[in-house]
């Protein structure tokens, strides 16, 4: 049986807390202060460009720093432009969750035809594929956003995990590298590139 992996910047859902006792959950939480400075650094970021965020994370060398600015790129990516579209992608999302993978694929079809030059639902309609282990249309529909989004790192991270489950390990690096030189702060990815990098090496010798 193969286990799901989530990648860095591909989960579609927060994790939520369930089942923790109330001492444990009020200990997660995070004073006020640094709530406010986070809530004001995100609503300075959703104002610029997303071409501007996308150079502030490939300077950005703080994990921390990078996943605000890469939520406010995740964000802006997310709204299509359109109220249609974004409707179907929360319906779609909804029925991901309720597991009904067959009308959240039909919403997300009905998304392509509207807004066929959106990258994030052929983002969305892959991870979908992948988790239904369909790897063949998961990687042709990353592609294609890929091809409209060139810096769309989720979609790049996506890629190196499935071509990695598929034992294609030397494409996978290279779409680890790529992913990195767009979000180098991402730590996961840095030990993905140096797994994948030993293996290959070990496989060379």
């Amino acid at each position: 049986m193969r286990l799901f992996r989530f990648t860095p910047a591909m989960c579609l859902a927060p994790l939520l807390l369930c089942g923790l006792p109330t001492l444990a959950a009020h200990a997660l939480d995070k004073p006020a202060d640094i709530e406010r400075i986070e809530s004001s650094d995100a609503a300075a970021l959703a104002q610029k460009p997303v071409e501007e965020l996308l150079d502030e994370l490939k300077r950005e060398r703080k994990p921390d720093s990078a996943k605000v600015i890469s939520g406010a790129i995740q964000a802006a990516w997310g709204d299509s432009g359109s109220a249609t579209a974004n409707l179907l992608m929360q319906w779609a999302a909804d029925a991901i969750k309720k597991k009904n993978n067959a009308a959240a694929l039909d919403f997300l079809d009905q998304i392509i035809v509207l807004k066929p030059d959106y990258a994030e639902v052929w983002y969305r309609r892959a991870t979908l594929h992948y988790a239904m282990d369909n790897y063949g249309k998961a990687v042709s529909d990353l592609n294609h956003a890929l091809q409209l989004q060139p810096r769309h790192f989720a979609a790049l991270s996506s890629l190196a995990t499935i071509l990695t489950d598929m034992g294609r390990d030397a494409k996978a690096l290279q779409a680890w590298q790529d992913y990195l030189s767009i979000y180098p702060a991402d730590r996961a990815a840095q030990e993905a590139v140096s797994t994948l990098s030993e293996k290959l090496s070990g496989t060379r010798t």
